[in-house]
């Protein structure tokens, strides 16, 4: 056991010596930080002296261990004694004195009757009075938790559990010894290991104890992995004793068994260390029990800053915000809703979770009790006392939402610009003040970082329409030039009409296209529609469309399932327009065995319909939620991808709405809906 012995013992020395260093430069002068500086470098040269005496053993190394691990355990006598004086009325009690008695009984002991064989104490005064030592200590622990207020125990309590465990070890070390009359070399091997294993509960209480003035702080990072480590070292411990157990008493089989039950130990543990559950419920195990505060505010703050800023790992910014927001509270994910042009929050990104298609107007009840209180709303509460909720109304589509938990709205400026809804968390979590207080100055904080996001993009999309509005100036010149030579053509068949029947027909045509090439320039140049709203007939204009469209392939079947009036109120041009794009689009999409058809009907709320169902190639869902109608994405080679964003724009304006329903290779169904002209009664 000497190789076991240094390395324990060497171990120890390394670690007394960074945790001295550590207190050095945390020290602020006070009497309690420097006896425990003391205690700690004391310590250091204890264990280094055992780990020379255990690599080169001797009789002069040996007694120097022995004095040092007097003086070591004298200074933590010290400390414990300087930390009852408080409590003691500033004046030495009889615990003082019976430790000063036991050190001075254990430096006689080693001075007189110090003969060693082997390497281990040979007399039984030195075993009595290093028992003696290691029940003192016992008390003097006993007397300082059991003297502090039970309100003031949370601070001390790690530093009493260290120094009763290591004293407890002793005990149980020169016990036994004393009644088998050798020491244990295994016990003694890991001694110095077992004493630095205390280290962190001791560092522990230094970040608890302001009166010990030392500036030391133990981060939540370093506990939580501390704590993993020595939970997994304990489950390999208990695996070991197990297969050992096994292989002892399991005859033939014994050493299979063991290889099997290590083998299945390990790959369990693996599959803890990697659960994210289990690391949730041991963080907020220690969160509850181990910290005064919940969060570590600096280095959450610091992450859920960097996580916003630098989306990565093939996150989004909403993806981002969403892990950032949902790591706060040990949630597995979300869904983000954020605001669009058409005044509706629609869903803009989502974590660990299946798309939906709702959408929630920003007028709804829901949207403005977010707006006006900027609740983060606990759905779980919401069940139980939904008293405490006064005024909210949850949308149909949220109460579907079946792991739903948290709704956390988003604002930016004083408006909100969306929210995010948040799973069930991985491991039971208590929602408090301090949870809502975070979760409200980070939404602040992701708010503005999606606010300047939708900022961009409408810049981006401004610019855009710019260089088309640029582009349109070139059309209008060219426009004009088009215009002239109809109007030079028009005058010079006037004056030859050869053929009555024919010229004639060719001044309709040519003063039409004619007009129609004004009418766009005035458009076009003006920025206006060609002519104001009026009541329009949906029923000839339906044909004229389909007409215009004769004689490409597939054909087109005009149904009119209405029987009432079909008079809508829009401009004629313009509606005729972007239907004549929508069946454009249908047409375009589908091969020439295809069908097409335009369908005139029924909608809610006294409106019609008109349905253009084709059999073409379809859209993906993804294109549909995220591309359709956006201005300037297409998926045709030659297109510019504005009409369904023009079409959509003016359905608004005009009250109407616009509906696609489409899958790959199966076809598209364009659905517009507009309102009927009410007439007087």
């Amino acid at each position: 056991m000497a190789e076991v012995a240094t390395w324990s013992y060497g171990l120890a020395a390394v670690s007394y010596l960074l945790f001295g260093l550590y207190i050095f430069v945390a020290w602020r002068g006070a009497l309690p930080g420097g006896v425990l500086l003391t205690a700690v470098l004391l310590s250091c040269l204890w264990a280094l002296a055992s780990a020379v005496n255990a690599w080169q053993p001797g009789e002069t190394s040996l007694v120097l261990s022995a004095v040092l691990d007097v003086l070591r355990g004298a200074a933590w006598f010290a400390f414990m004694i300087v930390l009852s004086l408080p409590l003691w009325g500033r004046r030495l009690r009889w615990p003082a004195l019976l430790a000063v008695g036991v050190l001075v009984f254990q430096l006689v002991a080693i001075v007189l009757e110090g003969v060693f064989d082997g390497g281990t104490l040979g007399l039984q005064p030195v075993l009595v009075a290093w028992l003696a030592h290691s029940i003192v200590g016992l008390m003097l622990v006993e007397q300082l938790y059991r003297g502090i207020p039970v309100s003031s125990r949370w601070g001390i309590k790690p530093l009493c559990l260290a120094l009763a465990a290591g004293y407890i070890f002793e005990l149980y070390l020169f016990a036994d010894a004393f009644l088998f009359s050798r020491i244990d070399p295994d016990v003694w091997a890991v001694r110095g290991l077992a004493h630095a294993l205390l280290i962190p509960l001791i560092a522990l209480s230094g970040t608890r104890s302001p009166s010990w003035t030392l500036r030391m702080s133990m981060s939540r990072e370093m506990v939580f992995h501390s704590t993993a480590l020595a939970g997994a070292g304990a489950y390999l411990l208990v695996i070991a004793g197990a297969a050992y157990y096994v292989r002892f008493f399991g005859g033939d089989w014994g050493r299979a068994l063991q290889m099997t039950l290590l083998f299945a130990g390990l790959v369990l543990l693996g599959a803890l260390l990697f659960s994210g559950a289990l690391r949730a419920r041991l963080r907020v195990l220690i969160s509850k029990h181990l910290f005064s505060y919940r969060y570590d505010y600096r280095n959450e703050w610091l992450r859920f800053t960097q996580a916003l800023s630098a989306a990565d790992k093939g996150l989004d910014l909403g993806q981002s915000v969403i892990k950032a927001l949902s790591d706060l509270v040990e949630s597995p994910g979300g869904v983000l809703w954020l605001r669009d042009q058409y005044g509706s929050c629609t869903m803009h990104s989502r974590l660990n979770h299946p798309p939906m298609t709702a959408v929630e107007p920003l007028e709804s009840p829901f949207c403005r009790f977010l707006d006006e209180r900027g609740w983060v709303i606990n759905l779980e509460e919401y069940r139980l006392r939904p008293g405490h909720y006064e005024g909210l109304k949850l949308p149909p589509w949220l109460s579907a939402f079946g792991d739903a938990w948290l709704v956390i709205p988003l604002k930016a400026s004083d408006s909100l610009i969306g929210f995010v809804v948040l799973s069930s968390p991985r491991a039971p979590f208590e929602i408090d003040w301090e949870v809502l207080d975070l979760l409200k100055t980070a939404q602040r904080q992701a708010a503005g970082y999606l606010d300047r996001m939708l900022a961009a993009e409408a810049l981006l999309e401004a610019r855009k329409f710019d260089s088309f509005n640029r582009m349109s100036a070139f059309v209008v010149h060219d426009l004009k030039n088009l215009v002239a030579q109809l109007s030079l053509m028009l005058r010079n068949a006037e004056r030859h009409r050869d053929n009555p029947e024919f010229q004639q027909d060719m001044l309709e045509t040519v003063a039409h296209v004619e007009s129609r090439m004004r009418g766009l320039m005035t458009q076009l140049q003006e920025k206006r529609s060609i002519d104001p709203a009026r009541p329009v007939d949906l029923v000839p204009l339906l044909k004229s469309v389909c007409e215009g469209k004769r004689g490409q392939l597939p054909a087109i079947e005009v149904r009119v399932e209405v029987d009432a009036e079909t008079e809508v109120n829009a401009h004629p041009q313009r509606l005729e327009r972007i239907i004549g794009h929508v069946v454009q689009n249908a047409l375009d999409a589908t091969d020439e065995d295809g069908k097409v058809a335009v369908t005139l009907g029924e909608a809610e709320g006294k409106a019609l319909s008109i349905v253009v169902q084709d059999t073409g190639c379809g859209m993906s869902a993804d294109f549909l939620r995220e591309r359709l109608s956006r201005p300037f994405q297409t998926t045709k080679a030659s297109g510019m991808g504005i009409g369904v964003f023009e079409t959509r724009q003016y359905l608004n304006e005009i009250g109407g709405q616009l509906h696609f329903d489409s899958e790959v290779g199966k076809g598209t169904c364009v659905t517009i809906t507009l309102q009927r002209v009410r007439r007087a009664q």
